[in-house]
């Protein structure tokens, strides 16, 4: 081959890479696409992803399946989409576990949350709850801290699992408020509710999607939200702010991220797609029904989202220096 022809070729095969990323975008979605979810079938994210999903399909003109890929503390569905194609066919439902927490809970972590993966959208909040069973004498959070400051060896709470948001929401409580309070971790919220409700354990926080069944049946008692305001769905149960306490704010956050590298056209379809489904009239009451609070932002918007809960939770974990490797 000569010089020129080589040069010629060279430019050619430039070219065709720099068109590659306008061309994927104009065309895509052109086939289904995987929305992984790094939990067990059942649970809130689930839920949400396949309400959210049965709206895009038709949107995007493409089926959506729903991949349940639990594990690791959600490290499985989250490596597994890193590694993927940046072609916007795989996405990952991602809570603050996700992104946020296990960078500073784990030394090692197979997957990098800011390098590996880009935000699309938060798709909703889990507002944390504080609830009680009968194991608790108290009806009101004043009673709870004076419950818990009376008991020498500190006042048991459960939780989804170390290093859940409704463990480090109860962390951040016992800092805010000082009071002696001990950690006993379940496999789920599941189990860890059933034994509040039991009276094994006095207290728990809990979101609404996993708590509402209890707390409906009277099971389990809410003393307060950690929440800017009141839930529409617990109207009569006050915010930890109105108590005095304006810096118990906890939720699972739950967004949609893809592999770093996706084209911005690709992400901005995306997230497009996305937001508006989280608009539909039925969707989004479905969702507010089963507990959740419905958001749907920019990529811009969810990024700096995840960038100031890191700077707010990295310090409490390193503070406390809770560690899970």
């Amino acid at each position: 081959m000569t010089i020129g022809r080589f040069t010629r070729a060279i430019t050619c095969a430039l070219f065709a890479l720099t068109a590659a990323t306008p061309a994927l975008a104009d065309n895509y979605p052109s086939k289904p696409l995987r929305w992984i979810v790094p939990y067990a079938a059942g649970g809130g994210s689930d839920f949400l992803a396949r309400t959210i999903s049965q709206g895009l399909s038709g949107r995007m003109g493409q089926t959506i399946v729903v991949d349940n890929k639990p594990g690791g503390n959600t490290a499985i569905g989250a490596s597994e989409t890193a590694r993927s194609a940046p072609d916007g066919y795989t996405m990952l439902s991602a809570d603050n576990g996700t992104l946020v927490f296990n960078p500073a809970l784990y030394q090692t972590l197979s997957y990098d949350p800011v390098k590996d993966l880009a935000p699309v959208t938060l798709l909703g909040r889990f507002p944390m709850i504080l609830v009680a069973g009968p194991g608790l004498k108290a009806n009101d959070v004043k009673g709870f801290l004076e419950e818990a400051k009376a008991s020498g060896k500190g006042l048991d709470y459960g939780s989804a699992g170390a290093g859940s948001p409704h463990h480090l929401a109860m962390e951040l409580l016992k800092v805010e408020t000082g009071a002696n309070l001990v950690h006993v971790p379940y496999r789920g919220a599941a189990p860890s509710l059933a034994d509040v409700a039991g009276g094994q354990v006095p207290v728990m926080m809990v979101d609404l999607a996993a708590g509402a069944g209890f707390i409906k049946g009277n099971k389990v008692r809410p003393l307060a939200v950690a929440h800017p305001t009141r839930l529409p769905q617990l109207p009569d149960v006050p915010t930890f702010a109105e108590l005095g306490y304006k810096n118990v704010e906890a939720a699972a956050l739950v967004g949609v991220v893809v592999p770093a590298g996706t084209p911005k056209g690709v992400i901005d379809t995306l997230n497009r797609d996305l937001v508006a489904t989280l608009k539909d009239k039925e969707i989004r009451q479905k969702l507010v029904d089963f507990g959740i609070d419905p958001v749907g932002d920019t990529p811009e918007q969810y990024a700096a989202l995840l960038n100031d809960e890191r700077s707010r939770w990295h310090k409490l974990i390193k503070d406390l220096n809770i560690k899970l490797d």
